[in-house]
């Protein structure tokens, strides 16, 4: 049976295996891990993450995509090294990602509309994973992994963990074709740490507000909401220009402004 790509699913599949091997090695797997995939489709990712021997947790929404994998897979499937499961991602990370074990690693080729989802989902998750391989839209994994300057986005994965540019992945490795060119991005060291000390909720209103307006600088955008007096002597105890934009911030200096300012 040949699976016929759902527009609605979102659905491109990897017709060369050698950007599944490549996203493989991105993720710095052992032998023994485990790895959630997001939508195996035709089984291209699956194949390659089974032969570096970690355990799969595939979750596929599509059921003709379940019939052919369970074929193919049978024998994974029977030694317990293929775990298949027919559900949206959406619904399955609302409920059953305390079952993961801890240090799992999520290694996808995902539809483009859910990767802003994705991303926010599973890092601010209790049970984030230790790493996150995405096969993404080139502009969003250039957004996130390669501006200069800093982006809502490229600032809440840093805030967990360090992205990775890993390659460009032209469209044509992929049947049917997207209309752009997609790239392999790497989150490596995924951690919760950084808000051991800052509230969290807190610091993410603090990025929304002071990246909200583009090309606006930080001190006006902030100055809505915090006294302009007290933000002014932060920039100053920080070493930040009164005129710095907040694109121009990197994760480590808003880190130190929050924590200032959360204290006051």
């Amino acid at each position: 049976m040949k699976l016929v790509a759902k527009k609605s699913l979102g659905q491109n599949f990897l017709n060369n295996p050698s950007v599944p091997a490549a996203m493989v090695a991105a993720g710095n797997l052992n032998e023994g891990d485990t790895v959630l995939e997001i939508g195996p489709g035709t089984g291209a990712l699956t194949k390659a993450l089974l032969a570096v021997g970690v355990k799969i947790i595939a979750v596929e929404a599509d059921e003709r995509a379940i019939e052919i994998l369970q074929e193919v897979f049978a024998s994974f499937i029977a030694a317990g090294q293929l775990t298949l499961v027919h559900a949206d991602i959406r619904e399955y990370l609302a409920g059953n990602l305390a079952e993961l074990p801890e240090n799992y690693a999520v290694i996808a080729n995902i539809p483009y509309y859910l990767s802003g989802f994705l991303f926010r989902t599973l890092l601010e998750h209790n049970r984030q994973p230790k790493t996150i391989v995405f096969l993404i839209q080139k502009e969003l994994a250039h957004r996130i992994a390669r501006d200069e300057k800093e982006s809502l986005l490229s600032l809440s994965v840093k805030a967990f963990g360090t992205p990775k540019y890993v390659q460009t992945v032209k469209r044509g490795n992929f049947s049917p074709a997207p209309k752009v060119d997609s790239a392999i991005v790497a989150v490596h060291g995924i951690t919760n740490k950084r808000f051991t000390d800052i509230d969290r909720t807190k610091f993410f209103e603090l990025l929304h507000l002071g990246l909200g307006g583009k090309r606006k600088q930080l001190l006006g955008a902030l100055a809505k909401t915090y006294p302009r007096q007290t933000l002014e002597e932060i920039f100053t105890n920080q070493n930040l220009k009164l005129t710095v934009r907040g694109e121009d911030l990197n994760i480590d200096q808003w880190t130190n402004l929050a924590k200032e300012l959360f204290q006051n």
